[in-house]
């Protein structure tokens, strides 16, 4: 449900098509593949957790596998720490998903937010998902809260580069 939420606002939004996408925290790599099956041009997929990275590599050979003829998507998978990719990318991003473990910190949360912003489009949107139950997460002053919707257990929040 949350899922299907979150790619529906997207769609809406027209964020996908062509698109570079991150997804922070990965684990399987759906909300990324999902993204590169509705028209991502490339996506990334980060998680320090070699299984999770492991199972992203594969989940990617097969969406990779079963695209339609013509249709090319680069999928690159990092098992590194996500704070470190972040701060050694140099590229820019369209759509970033970042979905922690909910007993994440958000201290840690805030950070990996506080270092995306130089990686961000001007366009870019941001899709944190935490624990409805946690406090919402300081959010830098170069974003901004554009909503905040609740699905059960899980809180997503919509972010963009603020335009001042």
């Amino acid at each position: 449900m949350v899922r299907e939420a979150i790619f529906s606002a997207l769609q809406a939004r027209d964020a996908l098509a062509d698109a570079r996408v991150l997804d922070l925290y990965a684990g399987s790599g759906a909300l990324g593949l999902e993204a590169a099956s509705r028209g991502a041009a490339a996506v990334t997929l980060v998680d320090n957790n070699q299984r999770a990275a492991s199972t992203c590599r594969r989940n990617a050979a097969h969406v990779l596998g079963a695209a339609p003829r013509g249709k090319t998507v680069a999928v690159d998978v990092s098992s590194s720490p996500v704070q470190a990719f972040i701060s050694g990318a140099r590229q820019f991003w369209d759509v970033v998903f970042l979905d922690p473990p909910y007993d994440l910190d958000n201290g840690e949360v805030s950070h990996n937010l506080e270092a995306l912003v130089p990686r961000l489009a001007p366009h870019a949107v941001v899709v944190l998902e935490r624990s409805s139950r946690s406090p919402v997460p300081t959010i830098p002053a170069e974003l901004l809260l554009d909503r905040r919707k609740e699905y059960g257990d899980t809180a997503v929040y919509w972010l963009s580069l603020s335009r001042t």
